[in-house]
């Protein structure tokens, strides 16, 4: 019995320990995404013309058109 009382012990101390190694990581910035920031500035302009081309219809004929001079 005093050997589960043991392992017991042990395995919540391991707990802690890689607990308390997450929460540092976290804090130091670790799991930081530096490079999707980077990727989403490229495709920026494409959300801004849909959205707009929603509540514009001019900017909505203008976008087509040049989908049409691309082709």
């Amino acid at each position: 019995m005093s050997v589960i009382y043991l392992l017991l012990t042990i395995s919540i101390v391991v707990a802690l320990v890689f607990f308390a190694a997450f929460i540092i990581s976290v804090r130091s910035g670790q799991y930081d995404d530096s490079y999707t920031p980077s990727v989403r500035m490229l495709f920026e302009d494409e959300l801004i013309k849909t959205k707009a081309a929603k509540s514009d219809p001019k900017i909505k004929k203008s976008i087509q058109l040049n989908k049409k001079q691309k082709l």
